[in-house]
């Protein structure tokens, strides 16, 4: 536990869903909620507008639309939400090398190691100045928790939201956790609270009276003893700049249940892809091949199969899959597939297996065999005389929220679509009052899908602002930027039809509005 409160939590309010009204005046200050929209999809984010109909994140989505039925029901946009959180996490990383990312959107930061505090004065101060950072930057607004260890700063961002910054001193811990409720503490999830509830300890005050023998005695020796600890404010974990991947991982949840074994095996193939991908991404191969299965009465299957050594060959990966796959008995339906790598490491080993998968696979695509390697990386040109296959502009996928643009209206996004035509509205980020809305075919030779725009107009790289003396003497240069968990229903109401490595993890928390700076607490 440290002296000074110079432990920073970021946690950026709504993220998903603040980031869509950001980029669609005409949602702004209209309830706003993103996540799968099919009939088994759930909450991955709602703004705080659509909270107050009660809808909360993991919600299924068919709950959260009888709660609130005229609220903007997007898809998520993960380039822009990754686009946004590398900006906020370059931030953070001015102010300390010890940054700890949890997700797309929340952070630790220890601000004694990058020499920017080592008091309360100091560290409200960064406090503050990173907040106005992110918004000139983002355009969005993130909460901000300080205290002397990592679960006391969580605990404050949560109080400081929405748009607010908390700060702990040390040594008010104990009367600022007691009357807390126990699910308050980490490692306390569900079941533990019902257990706890059951033996009639229900804030963090009861907890710590109870004693450590008896936390012992109802949930064991490790966990007991931790958890005694935190309910007495104690919490000396660091923070960790990198945190090294176990796995990596894609799983589907399919609207029907899946019977055909072809279809089934089809997925798990396209899943396997997906997989590598992310593999690839992330710098890594891996030996151990992992199917998940869960089938139409919900009991769940994991298969897996460890290889001679590493790989990251799409290949071998569906061919593991595949076999794994074999020893699963699917009849009655699949609601989930999911396939991942396990043992990662940060080379592969060539050997016979892939060797095997990718002559496999080239004799599969009709691959010439012209004598030489084809360049890593690269297609192999279509053979001379043979047409491109080309998209059918009928068959394109129109989801709500995405965006798009039109040869003669310009940028928009999709309202939703349906019975052949997609709905669309025109305006930008910069906009100044709701775009005007068009309805199209969905073959429309027009209208083309987009890469999102950034929320904050682009003016030039972060620059430095002014240094500041810190209470210690030292002087501090803070970055100051100027850019930075389908259908829908209209945000009035209206029915419409649907790297930095350091930000390379999934999660999710509008603005919400109140400035929220000070410590004092409230929820929003």
């Amino acid at each position: 536990m440290r002296a000074a409160p110079t432990i920073l939590h970021l946690d950026m309010d709504a993220f998903f869903a603040a980031a869509e009204q950001a980029s669609k005046p005409s949602l702004r200050g209209k309830p706003v909620i993103v996540g799968g929209l099919g009939p088994r999809g759930v909450v991955s984010t709602a703004s705080y507008e659509a909270r107050r109909f009660g809808v909360r994140s993991a919600m299924p989505m068919a709950q959260a639309r009888r709660l609130c039925p005229n609220a903007a029901y997007l898809v998520p946009r993960f380039q822009l939400y990754r686009t946004i959180s590398e900006q906020v996490m370059e931030l953070l990383g001015r102010l300390s090398p010890l940054v700890e990312p949890l997700s797309l959107d929340e952070a630790f930061v220890d601000l004694e190691a990058g020499g920017v505090a080592f008091g309360s004065a100091a560290a409200r101060e960064a406090g503050e100045r990173l907040r106005r950072d992110i918004r000139a930057v983002t355009g969005l607004s993130g909460s901000v928790g300080l205290a002397g260890s990592k679960m006391l700063a969580k605990i404050a961002s949560e109080q400081a939201k929405p748009d607010g910054l908390v700060l702990i001193e040390p040594g008010t811990e104990r009367g600022l956790l007691a009357p807390m409720p126990v699910r308050i503490l980490p490692g306390v999830g569900p079941a533990t609270g019902e257990h706890l509830r059951r033996a009639g300890m229900t804030t963090v005050a009861d907890l710590a009276e109870a004693g450590e023998d008896e936390l012992v005695r109802l949930l064991g020796k490790s966990h007991g003893a931790s958890l005694y600890r935190m309910a007495a404010g104690h919490d000396d974990r660091p923070v960790v700049a990198e945190r090294d991947t176990k796995s990596v991982s894609v799983e589907d949840t399919f609207d029907v249940d899946l019977h055909d074994r072809v279809r089934i095996m089809t997925e798990v193939g396209r899943l396997a892809d997906r997989c590598v991908q992310r593999l690839r991404a992330s710098g890594h191969s891996g030996r151990t091949i992992v199917l998940k299965v869960r089938r139409y009465d919900f009991s769940t299957l994991t298969r897996s199969e460890t290889l001679r050594g590493p790989t990251d060959d799409p290949g071998v990966v569906r061919e593991a899959a595949g076999r794994l796959l074999d020893s699963v008995d699917t009849t009655g339906g699949v609601r989930l597939l999911g396939v991942g790598v396990s043992g990662l490491a940060d080379y592969t080993q060539e050997d016979l297996f892939a060797q095997a998968a990718e002559e496999r696979a080239a004799e599969g695509r009709g691959v010439e065999d012209r004598g030489e390697e084809e360049p890593e990386g690269e297609e192999t040109p279509a053979a001379a005389g043979e047409a491109e296959p080309v998209e059918d502009p009928a068959q394109r996928r129109w989801l709500a929220g995405h965006d798009v643009t039109h040869a003669e209206y310009g940028p928009g996004w999709v309202q939703g679509s349906g019975v052949g035509r997609v709905t669309v509205r025109f305006e930008t980020p910069t906009s100044p009052v709701p775009g005007r809305v068009r309805t199209f075919r969905v073959d429309d030779p027009g209208l083309e899908l987009s890469e999102p725009l950034p929320l904050v107009e682009t003016t030039g790289p972060l620059p430095l602002v002014e240094e500041t003396e810190t209470e210690t003497g030292m002087r501090l240069g803070i970055g100051m930027g100027t850019d930075g968990k389908a259908e829908m229903e209209a945000g009035d109401g209206t029915p419409a039809g649907q790297e930095s490595p350091l930000a390379r993890r999934p999660k999710s928390r509008s603005e919400g509005g109140g400035p929220g700076s000070g410590a004092a607490m409230s929820r929003p």
